[in-house]
């Protein structure tokens, strides 16, 4: 997230009428998009995925929502949503490119379930664009709030970074309805897996660079 977008949105958070918009946004106040391709979307997920990385899957779409909710953030629900459910699959065994980055190889199998959901190419490839970027140190809001939104969201499941970004109540339900489960070891486990298949790769790259720790200290888990 660029630094000014960044310090513009912490510091619209301090204005009281703000403060307390933050302390009452709830798990039903965000848009949870119904549509058959949502429906599909989280079917695979929830046939792929372990409970833990399906309930990171569902917490990143819900982090994501919120976070625009309070800055209105345009998105598109839909391509968001179906984005943040497929976003991971391609570290489950099944969808395990061997010589892609996961981020890569999932992005291919969003354009295939898009294809599969009448989607036309251009919906197709933004939702493959999604997932690649969410592994991405920053996306451009003005030009893709979905990777943006969805970048963010992942790097506060996974890491904790930016995690004050979301309000107490939010999170209270959030973990309440999707709760970890154990998350940190076993997705820790998937990068470190992938670091030693392909050395080069961004998850490699996270791994040198400490991502255990990082991932050990998130708040979310403590």
């Amino acid at each position: 997230m660029p630094r000014e977008l960044e310090a513009r949105g912490r510091q619209a958070a301090t204005h009281p009428l703000e403060r307390r918009r933050r302390r009452l946004l709830k798990l039903d106040d965000l848009e949870i998009p119904e549509t058959p391709a949502c429906r599909a979307a989280l079917e695979i997920a929830t046939a792929y995925c372990s409970p833990a990385l399906l309930n990171h899957s569902v917490r990143a779409y819900l982090w994501a929502a919120g976070y625009a909710l309070e800055r209105s953030i345009a998105f598109d629900a839909e391509l968001l949503y179906v984005s943040a459910m497929l976003h991971d699959l391609a570290l489950v065994k099944e969808f395990d490119g061997h010589t892609l980055p996961f981020e890569e190889a999932g992005g291919h199998v969003a354009w295939v379930f898009g294809a599969a959901a009448g989607w036309p190419i251009e919906r197709r490839r933004r939702a493959g664009e999604i997932i690649v970027r969410h592994m991405w140190e920053v996306v451009d809001v003005a030009t893709d709030p979905e990777g943006h939104l969805l970048e963010l969201s992942t790097a506060m499941d996974i890491s904790g970074r930016g995690t004050e970004d979301i309000p107490p109540d939010l999170r209270a339900d959030v973990l309440a309805r999707y709760p970890r489960l154990g998350l940190a070891e076993e997705f820790v486990g998937y990068f470190e897996e992938q670091a030693r298949r392909k050395p080069l790769c961004p998850a490699a790259k996270f791994v040198r660079n400490g991502f255990a720790a990082r991932v050990a200290a998130n708040p979310l888990d403590h």
